[in-house]
């Protein structure tokens, strides 16, 4: 009885979270009076694009970064381990390139400490940095450079993912998922005054906060684990969802797989390395941000939440209908209540046009796959790499 209660008890723990996090965003955001006070001094952005073989897409991305840098301002594309033509492209976009070749250190942590120490000869005021196959909204740099400015801390946009058009894998509930990862659930921390994580673009930095911090890693969710060693500093990541950088999923079941691969794997990976460690920290000190953080990350990737919520239903009913103690179960129903009330919310408020009612019909299928992506991870078919992502369109 014991093992099966704490089990499900476990999953409490996110599922609350989670349902905290969602009732939050409710709220509509408001604009805080520093967000959109002019800057009276001037201020000097670096733009740090790692590229990794990203030369079919790089150019659009420049283009939009460019359009938005003042007097002052750079673009610094680093190409690391390239085996393309990256830094050529970047070079006639009118990009700083810096060329970064190590096949033994291959990481995208690594080649943004390479941008971050070529920077250190001449500093700007603030870094912000962008993946190479990403859009960016008109007036993004010139806003997270106030709010940066306002809170002298790391400051995080919106990040959205979205289906290519005529993309001929289906990403429904990928994309839902990504609307209650990325803007949700950040956008109810900020209603709570509380912290974010980090997404990896889209995210800028004071000079003496990223130049303070160690960047050079091969881990494969580099944002998270960059945004928990800074709150750990007291300089906690903010969130300003009223700008937006996007990009698009992969438009083949091979990338498709690939990318979701890595995002799981980081994850959980963040989350063994750092959380107990996290909330021990946040404890000692009081510090309330530290606490936010470590409990936000506790929550896992959306499927794997709802299957192990699923697979301890279906195990603590079962034994309670063998004559076995029925408080698991119990507790393991409430989960799942929960869990349901969560996503109906989050649906009902953000996802209706991104997740038609009518394809949750083919969830069955999606848990399928799922459920074979995470045995392969168990088993060892795990990815170790920065790779590029590949958006190939299959024939």
């Amino acid at each position: 009885m014991l093992i099966l209660a704490a089990m499900a008890g476990l999953l409490s723990v996110p599922v609350a979270v989670l349902l905290v996090e969602v009732v939050a965003a409710l709220k509509a955001p408001r604009l805080e009076p520093f967000e959109v006070q002019e800057l009276n001094i001037e201020k000097r952005v670096a733009v740090i694009v790692p590229a990794h073989n990203e030369s079919l897409g790089l150019n659009p991305t420049l283009q939009d970064i460019k359009a938005q840098l003042g007097a002052g301002d750079r673009i610094i594309v680093v190409a690391d381990n390239c085996t393309d033509d990256t830094a050529v492209v970047a070079t006639e976009a009118g990009a700083e390139v810096i060329v970064r070749n190590d096949p033994k250190r291959i990481g995208k942590g690594f080649a943004m400490g390479w941008g971050i120490t070529h920077l250190s000869q001449d500093p700007p005021d603030f870094v912000l940095f962008v993946d190479a196959d990403c859009r960016l909204q008109a007036d993004l740099i010139e806003g997270l450079k106030r709010v940066c400015h306002g809170v002298q801390r790391p400051v995080q946009a919106l990040f959205m993912m979205q289906s290519a058009d005529n993309s001929p894998v289906n990403h429904s509930f990928a994309e839902f998922a990504w609307i209650l990862r990325n803007w949700i659930r950040p956008l109810g921390l900020r209603n709570l005054h509380c912290p974010v994580q980090l997404m990896g673009t889209g995210m800028m930095f004071p000079w003496n906060a990223i130049n303070t911090v160690p960047l050079a890693s091969s881990h494969l969710v580099e944002d998270l684990k960059l945004g928990l060693d800074l709150a750990k500093t007291g300089q906690a990541p903010y969130f300003f969802p009223f700008v937006k950088v996007s990009s698009v999923f992969p438009t083949s079941a091979k990338g498709t797989e690939s990318q979701r691969q890595r995002w799981v794997q980081g994850h959980l990976a963040t989350i063994g390395k750092f959380v107990p460690r996290l909330l021990v920290t946040g404890l000692m000190r009081r510090d309330v941000n530290v606490l936010a953080l470590a409990l936000d990350l506790l929550v896992p990737p959306l499927s794997l939440l709802a299957l192990l919520i699923i697979g301890t239903m279906v195990l603590t009913s079962s034994v309670a209908l063998l004559a076995g103690p029925w408080l698991p179960a119990v507790i393991a129903g409430g989960n799942l209540v929960g869990f349901f009330l969560c996503v109906v919310l989050a649906w009902s408020r953000f996802g209706r046009q991104v997740f038609p009612a009518h394809e949750a019909l083919s969830f069955g299928s999606f848990a399928l796959k799922k459920i074979r992506l995470y045995g392969r991870m168990l088993i060892g078919g795990t990815a170790s790499q920065w790779i590029r992502t590949d958006r190939s369109t299959p024939n």
